[in-house]
């Protein structure tokens, strides 16, 4: 089995997913941005070849790239896991003949609008959205639906570049900021659903799902992105299997993927529940992001990373989800843009839980911060696990009050 990865050095986990792998049996090719001589010890050893592009994104830069490797040795799988890299692997996979996600199914995957139109189609509940290319098309969208609306780009992932909107002036300043007025842009337009919010993470196999996870945010994404004194988690539960308790979500997960033709692939969904029931939100054809997968493999005692790879190249799954924990990152923010000064709260921490955490980053003092959309794990973050779910919300909450991260201008 000869799989071609691309781009294995960023971020820091696509070295997992090369090791991975090897490790099933796999010859591991790569292509990527940076040179051969940059690639570190590991990386010579676990690559049978690597080729360098200008851009992992351009289609044929890439293409060429396989088009060389083909010529040497056949392909059997192209794959990417990073949400940018997904459309050009597909139309790359199809120009070369080789097996695996489609066009269309990564289409449909990245562009929110003839997403949630499919899915619609389908019978999978949805926000009511509109893809606009002026604002004139998000005036008349926001006529008709009333407010709170989001929106956002017709390709971001999750919460990224996401606004909401309450007011015709909010309004007026997002078609403003999203340049959506300006020839060849287009955004996402959406009904605002109230409720929690929760992520739906698979494995499937020839459109069969053989491993699922699910996780809860607190607050929702859009709130914890927007809001410096919050500190946001989400945590991975090991209730998946009780009686009855994510029936729905999982029945509404399979009628994505069989909707959106998903074959042999890890996905990432979100969802919310409130006052009108469960509705989907979106998807990914690639594993989630901020490394949920280390959070699914701690509660689970498995290695996804791993187990993606094999139904990759050999099409059965080795390892099954134990459930015994459930498993949480809290992201840590600085009380002010700046550098790092100092901690406040650690030791007492790592006194009352030293055998809940997991891991840690609290970078060191100096370090300069990171602005607070750019994600849970841009500034310090801690992991913790437990048994209970509930007593792992309760730690995670406790240390989001008592560990305070200081900083200076």
């Amino acid at each position: 089995m000869h799989v071609v990865l691309i781009e294995p050095r960023f971020p820091s986990n696509q070295r997992f997913f090369v090791r991975a792998l090897a490790e099933v049996g796999a010859t591991v090719t790569a292509i990527g941005e940076g040179s051969k001589a940059s690639l570190d010890d590991e990386m010579r050893r676990l690559l049978t070849h690597y080729e360098e592009v200008r851009n992992v994104c351009d289609e044929e830069s890439v293409l060429r790239a396989v088009r060389f490797i083909q010529r040497h040795a056949p392909i059997d799988r192209l794959e990417a896991t990073i949400e940018a890299h997904i459309l050009t692997a597909a139309k790359v996979r199809e120009a070369a003949g080789i097996p695996g996600t489609s066009y269309r199914t990564a289409f449909l995957c990245r562009d929110k609008p003839a997403m949630k139109e499919a899915l619609r189609e389908a019978g999978v509940p949805c926000a009511r959205s509109t893809g606009a290319s002026s604002g004139a098309e998000v005036r008349a969208f926001a006529a008709e639906v009333g407010y709170p609306l989001i929106v956002k780009p017709r390709d971001g992932a999750g919460a990224s570049g996401a606004v909401r909107v309450d007011t015709d002036a909010e309004l007026e300043a997002a078609i403003q900021s999203s340049g959506v007025d300006h020839p060849g842009r287009s955004v996402a337009v959406e009904e605002f659903v109230e409720g929690h919010e929760g992520f739906y993470d698979t494995l499937t196999v020839q459109g069969e799902v053989v491993h699922e996870f699910v996780s809860h945010y607190y607050p929702n994404v859009l709130e914890a992105m927007r809001a410096r004194w919050i500190s946001p988690c989400f945590i991975s539960t090991n209730r998946v299997d009780a009686a009855s308790g994510y029936d729905e979500l999982k029945a509404m997960g399979r009628r994505v993927v069989e909707a959106l033709g998903v074959e042999t692939s890890a996905t990432h969904m979100e969802w919310f529940f409130g006052p009108k029931g469960l509705r989907f939100s979106e998807i990914g054809c690639r594993p989630p992001g901020v490394r949920a997968w280390d959070l699914h493999n701690v509660g689970n005692d498995m290695d996804l990373y791993r187990e993606w790879a094999q139904l990759i190249c050999w099409g059965r799954p080795q390892q099954r989800p134990s459930r015994r924990y459930a498993a949480g990152i809290l992201a840590l923010r600085p009380d002010r843009d700046g550098r790092i000064s100092g901690y406040m709260g650690w030791e007492l921490v790592q006194r009352r839980y030293g055998s809940s955490l997991i891991d840690w980053h609290l970078p060191q003092p100096g370090t300069p911060t990171q602005p607070v959309e750019a994600g849970y794990m841009a500034n310090a973050w801690v992991r913790v696990k437990h048994e209970n779910y509930d007593t792992l919300r309760y730690i995670i909450n406790d240390i989001g009050q008592t560990l305070k991260v200081k900083a200076h201008p």
